[in-house]
């Protein structure tokens, strides 16, 4: 005699826990779409580069290894060379922040 009544509940809970995953899904799938990406530098460039701004044109720290810096600068400019559509002052910038933190700078800031 228990056992449909055993049998009906495990149904009845096997129901609301589908409509319970349903309705989860219904809202995992309605929720906004949130970029999972790093904010990049916003800001205008100062007229005389230093290394906090080059570190943040390239996505590194001021004291980041050699090969951490090449790597970034890399992405960067393939990101925004002038060949692909990029600009070419922008481009300077680029190389001008990498020879800041390698420690090449001339001191004459970009061409433009």
């Amino acid at each position: 005699m228990a056992t449909p009544f055993i049998a009906g509940l495990a149904v009845a809970a096997a129901a609301l826990a589908g409509r319970y995953g349903v309705h989860a899904w219904n809202v995992y799938k309605a929720r906004p779409v949130v970029p999972h990406m790093r904010k990049f530098y916003e800001g205008g460039f100062q007229q005389s580069m230093n290394k906090r701004e080059a570190a943040m044109i390239l996505g590194v720290r001021e004291n980041a290894p050699t090969d951490k810096v090449k790597e970034a600068h890399k992405k960067v400019m393939v990101a925004n060379h002038p060949d692909a559509g990029g600009s070419h002052y922008l481009a300077s910038k680029i190389n001008e922040a990498k020879d800041m933190l390698l420690g090449k700078t001339k001191g004459g800031g970009s061409a433009f």
